[in-house]
């Protein structure tokens, strides 16, 4: 074919084209029954920080079941003892050892806590008119209130260290990483020799000085538990102090407390709160420790450790006295790191979807 059959193949194509475009107005793009003065203009519902990340912690399964589950084991803890016909403290030799026995399922024979065949026997022979739900220790003891005692004890120890770790490590932080220079240096310096000394031995020492107490064991965990949240805080400051927003305040003649508590530290609130919620499972983890190896807290009280090893010494005879407060300390431990992994997630901005 010719470049003039093609040319004549072309042509009426063009002619059309031109014609087209003649013909078109500025209305045929106006949609019919449609007013762009009135109509609304779409927008997004706009959300703070905040909101953002609770959105996103919802969207997070587990860090959802982990949330549940602490609010179950905290309520607990607090109603348990008070529902129980006996006290923590309360010895009744009579009734040493007696497995655990739940009211309604000691009906059905295939379930654990039942009642049943041996379990019959024990509590006959003990002439227990009362069913202990988790059963009773070498003492007597109804490990039922004893267990949610021991989780209010290593709650509150948890949760008091780490808002101790939180008070020193922010204020310590926020210092050395607004001012820098020497000044962080010397800090820093300080931090070194203080985590060199193992928390162990800074324990013995305040045991053997100070009377054992829960506040004792607490002292001697906030020795060197603020060291991490300092270094995290530090970071923090050094990354935001020479934001624009902080040079803004600084021209304006705003003073340095100001500008390290109303202008840095609320921007740096997220990973401050991700590293609380590691700080208490790992406080509940180190106080059990403590109270498994007998540097915990003193008799008669206890905490969930000092009933580990109670129940160890009875684990080949009687192993639910070892199996119910480990299982209830390994699920708060396990609640507290799922909760604390989708805060971090939500608090994320890389993970955020």
């Amino acid at each position: 074919m010719t470049n003039k059959h093609l040319n004549k193949d072309i042509e009426p194509s063009n002619a059309v084209m031109t014609h087209t475009a003649d013909t078109i107005t500025d209305s045929d793009f106006v949609q019919s029954n449609y007013d762009i003065e009135i109509e609304p203009e779409l927008q997004r519902e706009s959300k703070s920080f905040w909101q953002d990340a609770w959105i996103q912690l919802k969207q997070n399964k587990l860090a959802i079941v982990g949330l549940i589950g602490l609010i179950l084991i905290i309520i607990l803890a607090l109603v348990g003892p008070l529902i129980s016909s006996h006290t923590y403290d309360e010895q009744n030799i009579e009734h040493r050892n007696l497995p655990a026995k739940i009211p309604v399922l000691d009906k059905v024979p295939f379930l654990p806590f039942n009642g049943h065949d041996g379990d019959v026997d024990a509590y006959k022979e003990a002439g227990a008119k009362e069913n202990y739900w988790f059963g009773t220790d070498q003492l007597g003891r109804d490990l039922w209130a004893r267990t949610w005692q021991g989780a209010q004890i290593s709650l509150f120890i948890g949760i008091i260290a780490a808002l101790l770790d939180i008070f020193i490590g922010v204020v310590y932080g926020a210092v050395s990483g607004f001012f820098g220079g020497r000044i962080d240096n010397f800090m820093q310096r300080f931090i070194e020799i203080i985590a060199s000394i193992p928390n162990l031995i800074i324990v013995i020492l305040f045991v053997i000085i100070f009377e054992p107490s829960i506040w004792t064991i607490i002292l001697s965990m906030s020795i060197t538990g603020w060291i991490g949240m300092s270094r995290i805080v530090r970071g923090e400051f050094l990354k935001l102090k020479n934001q624009e927003f902080v040079l803004a305040s600084r021209t304006l003649g705003t003073s340095k407390l100001k500008q390290i508590f109303k202008h840095i530290l609320p921007n740096a609130l997220g990973p401050i709160v991700v590293t609380s919620m590691f700080t208490v499972p790992s406080a509940i983890f180190f106080e059990a420790f403590l109270s498994f190896i007998g540097i915990g807290v003193p008799a008669p009280r206890t905490s969930l450790g000092s009933l580990v090893n109670d129940g160890r010494q009875m684990l080949l005879i009687h192993p639910h006295e070892l199996f119910i407060p480990a299982t209830i300390l390994s699920l708060l431990i396990l609640f507290f790191y799922l909760f604390s992994d989708g805060l971090r997630d939500a608090f994320d901005p890389k993970m955020r979807k």
